[in-house]
């Protein structure tokens, strides 16, 4: 498998030139990343009663930005695709809102919302960069 970098996101594709499955995509690895970080490293500071309020929300806006950009990569047309990438783009905004405000409650510190951030623009980054390719091949 090789791999171009493609706006600034890497399209990773097999030797027939298509790729072979959407966890070949770094935005989808980046966004799973984000998601063990969330589950490991903020979900075991909130509170036994924020577990099942702020972390459900975190854990499904995670497992959404994921979803979002599989279930895109699915589609036939590029502006279909184009809407599940939207749509993950949301999600990210949506964790790390919720982030803040799990800051703002002294639930997490400072220096673990700040790892949170620079994952979170990781992930947005590469997304953006995909979603650019898609649109152009389209």
């Amino acid at each position: 498998m090789s791999c171009w970098l493609v706006a600034a996101g890497i399209i990773c594709k097999e030797s027939g030139g298509e790729k072979s499955s959407f966890e070949d995509l770094e935005c989808w690895k980046k966004g799973r990343n984000l998601k063990r970080f969330v589950s490991g490293r903020v979900l075991p500071n909130l509170p036994k009663d924020e577990k099942y309020r702020l972390g459900d929300q975190l854990i499904r806006a995670g497992r959404s930005v994921t979803a979002n950009i599989a279930e895109g990569y699915g589609r036939y047309h590029p502006k279909d695709e184009a809407h599940y990438l939207n749509q993950a783009r949301g999600s990210l905004h949506e964790i790390l809102d919720h982030l803040i405000e799990a800051n703002d409650e002294t639930f997490i510190p400072d220096d673990l919302l700040g790892e949170a951030r620079e994952l979170i623009d990781e992930v947005l980054r590469l997304l953006n960069g995909y979603r650019a390719y898609v649109l152009r091949r389209g």
